[in-house]
């Protein structure tokens, strides 16, 4: 049924659109035909108009013939209008069936009209219940919010009277004093540990009455009396407790340590005092730094004076320089010297003082070193006196700083209250030894020492004596610079025609400033100081003017040069023992002995081998201007020097080995400048015998007798001593 429907609807429009035309031509020109719906109008046709457009009728024809119902058609050739009827008539036949369709389910469709009126009813009461069961829901829900209001109004009352009771509670925990607490502070014993327990305890309840008070709480008024005599009687019980510590460091003999290490087990007793009752700790603060004080002041002066004792009687004295004479007389009622001048410059052992080992040694006791009769020089007691006042100051800093609860510069008052008259005391005794002190290297040792504690305090973290060190160096450096420049100042000053006898051998005043210099210069290593170098340069330079100077006294310059060299060769030697290698002054003597020994070689070799130095000099510069030719003249000249030299040579290498060996005392300098000697002389005729290849000489019958130079090398090696 449903594809006659469709076929008859696309007939009636195939009907429409294509029998329009043949419909027309039917009816007639009139359009009085039953298939016209409505009558042509042509008048207004005008079909000579140009606007009449004949391609759109051609289009609405092409678009009919494209559809698939006509092509159908066309292909079988139907006749349209007989089609069309044909399809009416069966949609008619359609239309009636279903109408019978419809009459024999009537009652089907009455009952199923009767249940949906039924299901209305029924939705509608439903309808009635649901909406009963949402204002229901709304008085229900209203119901909830109320109940939750509620529910957080009691909840917060809960919380205000929660806080209101852990506030209440602290409070009466704070303000209740336990009979424990009195019992304790009444009668226990200070040092038993329930004592100090319940002081913590009362301290706490104090502090809480007093915050409370404070807020104007009314209830403080009723344990404010019991808490005040319990602080009082507390109190009491605590400065009896530390006073009697502190009286006992007023004992003889008594390590005051084991008090202190005491008191700081029971260092919230001050803690308590100082919260409590401040003039009590005040007193007791004073009373420490009263007792403490003497105490340290007595023992340091004390340990001073017998330290003092054993030290060395004989020390260096104004007269004892660099540039005074050694055989110099002090004076008719002097007592004689105990130990010789040079023994002041040198350093010895004594260097081992700022050692790691040494310096952080125990100190040194006096009444032992008595009876072992031992003496030390003044940097040794320097190093022990300071040792001992730089582990007493950092332990006491300490203690001050963990007992007295304070720090920064509180501490650093306090502490200088407490060793302030020492550190004076210390001070001002230094101070006089310097001014009659003339050991610049005990002096230059002081200063190290000093550098080397003040590094120990700052590891230790204790700053406290800081200023001491910077005020101790402020009396070392100048005494030490004012030495030295006495010593420049008299070798300067020093007149070699007043020294007496003069040899070529190493002046004692050079032996005195290379030992002093070394030894400076060893020390300075550890803790550079370019003051100090400076100070040494100058020192250095005076001495080669002096050694200049009284080389100037010889006669002869092959005596000065072997003066030069002997006091060159023994200030290097002995420069290089302590000093490094690059430095300063061991390169600049190096420079001046290498020169020296040269210009000595010159000198030595110029008696035996004079003209043929000369000689061969010439006959070089001639070679070298292109005048050869000149050389032909110096042929009885050459013959001569020839044999003199191959007659002389080995007894003027065994005299020259002799005369060196006697000047030297350094036999390995010696060794060296022969061996130099030696060297030269090989070049020296190797050389002659260049001059001798030219074709001027070449010709020459004397060059026969010329030693082969191989023979002569072997020959010399038999003069180079062995030591």
């Amino acid at each position: 049924m449903a594809a006659a429907a469709t076929m008859a609807a696309a007939a009636r429009e195939l009907v429409l659109r294509s029998g329009a035309s043949d419909m027309e031509e039917e009816e007639g020109p009139l359009g009085s035909g039953p298939g016209l719906r409505e009558p042509l109008q042509i008048g207004e046709l005008d079909i000579t108009s140009d606007e009449f457009i004949l391609d759109e009728v051609d289009v609405h024809i092409q678009a009919n013939l494209e559809d698939e119902l006509v092509k159908e058609a066309l292909k079988t050739g139907v006749d349209l209008r007989h089609y069309s009827k044909q399809v009416e008539l069966e949609l008619q036949q359609i239309e009636q069936k279903s109408i019978r369709d419809y009459i024999q389910e009537s009652e089907n469709i009455a009952s199923l009209h009767n249940q949906i009126t039924a299901c209305d009813a029924v939705l509608e009461r439903m309808e009635q219940m649901l909406g009963a069961f949402q204002s229901d829901l709304s008085s229900i829900s209203s119901e909830i919010r109320t109940l939750q209001e509620q529910s957080g109004a009691m909840n917060i009352r809960l919380r205000n009277r929660q806080a209101v009771r852990g506030k209440l509670g602290e409070l009466v925990d704070g303000l209740v004093v336990p009979s424990a607490l009195v019992t304790a502070i009444l009668e226990a014993p200070v040092t038993e540990p329930r004592f100090l327990e319940q002081l913590q305890e009362l301290d706490a309840k104090a502090a809480a009455v007093r915050e409370q008070e404070a807020r104007g709480t009314a209830a403080c008024a009723d344990v404010r009396g019991v808490l005040d005599r319990l602080r009082v009687k507390a109190v009491t019980k605590i400065r009896e407790f530390i006073l009697q510590k502190i009286y006992s460091f007023r004992k003889p003999m008594t390590n005051y340590q084991i008090p202190q290490t005491a008191l700081l087990k029971y260092r919230f007793f001050y803690q308590f005092l100082l919260g409590n009752e401040r003039a009590t700790a005040k007193e007791i603060r004073d009373e420490y730094v009263e007792t403490l004080s003497k105490i340290y002041l007595s023992y340091y002066r004390s340990y001073l004076g017998r330290l003092m004792k054993v030290q060395y009687e004989e020390v260096a004295e104004k007269d004892d320089l660099m540039g005074v004479e050694d055989t110099a007389k002090k004076g008719f009622f002097s007592k004689p010297s105990l130990r010789s001048r040079n023994t002041i410059f040198t350093l010895g052992t004594r260097g081992s003082v700022i050692s790691p080992a040494e310096l952080e040694a125990p100190i040194l006791v006096p009444h032992t070193a008595q009876r072992g009769e031992q003496r030390y020089p003044f940097e040794a007691l320097f190093r022990s006196q300071h040792y001992a006042l730089l582990d007493n100051s950092c332990r006491e800093y300490l203690f001050i700083c963990e007992f007295f609860m304070v720090s920064g510069p509180a501490a650093h008052d306090l502490f200088h209250a407490v060793m302030g008259r020492t550190l004076s005391m210390t001070q001002k005794h230094l101070e006089s030894y310097l001014v009659d002190c003339y050991d610049a290297i005990a002096v230059f040792l002081c200063i190290h020492i000093v550098l080397r504690f003040r590094n120990i305090t700052a590891k230790r973290d204790v700053p406290a004596l800081d200023r001491y060190w910077e005020q101790v160096l402020a009396l070392l450096w100048p005494r030490f610079e004012l030495i030295l420049e006495m010593n420049v100042q008299s070798v300067r000053s020093t007149d070699p025609q007043r020294l007496g006898g003069l040899d070529t051998r190493p002046h004692y005043i050079t032996r005195r400033y290379a030992e002093f210099s070394s030894a400076l210069v060893s020390i300075n290593q550890t803790i550079p100081n370019e003051r100090t170098m400076q100070l040494l340069g100058q020192l250095q330079v005076e001495v080669e003017n002096f050694v200049l100077r009284v080389a100037a006294e010889f006669s002869s310059r092959k005596e000065q040069l072997v003066f030069l060299i002997n006091n060159y060769d023994m200030m290097l030697g002995v420069l290089m023992e302590r000093a490094a290698d690059d430095s300063k002054e061991v390169e600049s003597f190096q420079q001046l002995l290498n020169a020296r020994t040269q210009e000595f070689i010159e000198e030595l070799l110029s008696p035996p081998f004079g003209g043929l130095v000369a000689f061969v000099k010439e006959a070089e510069a001639l070679i070298e201007r292109g005048q050869a030719e000149r050389l032909r003249g110096e042929e009885a000249r050459v013959t001569q020097l020839i044999r003199g030299f191959g007659s002389s040579w080995k007894s003027s290498v065994e005299s020259l080995s002799q005369d060196v060996m006697r000047s030297f005392t350094n036999f390995r300098n010696g060794t060296s400048i022969i061996q130099g000697a030696l060297t030269q002389l090989i070049q020296l005729y190797h050389r002659f015998h260049r001059v001798l290849s030219q074709p001027q000489l070449r010709a020459l019958p004397a060059r026969a007798e010329l030693i082969n130079i191989h023979h002569l090398m072997v020959e010399l090696k038999k003069h180079k001593p062995n030591f």
